[in-house]
């Protein structure tokens, strides 16, 4: 399921990046390789929450979320802890 989960992140990111230069790569950061501004990444997490079925996240579980590779393990991290609940 990982990897699902990861393939279908890196979509979502690549399809709503501004400035999407190839398919997303885990190295790629969201800002300075992708493009994304300050609303466009509240907007990837809307899209991803939604999308995942997830809890709405605070801006404090977010803000070392700077590259495609840490927001896969972030939606699978919180993916792992809902399904223990």
């Amino acid at each position: 399921m990982t990897a699902a989960v990861a393939q279908r992140v890196r979509k979502l990111v690549h399809a709503m990046a501004p400035d999407p230069q190839a398919p997303a790569e885990d190295s790629q950061r969201l800002i300075e390789d992708m493009g994304f501004d300050s609303l466009r990444l509240m907007e990837l997490t809307v899209v991803l929450e939604r999308s995942f079925d997830l809890p709405r996240y605070k801006p404090e579980q977010l803000v070392g979320v700077r590259r495609v590779g840490e927001v896969i393990s972030l939606v699978t991290a919180t993916l792992a802890v809902e399904d223990q609940s």
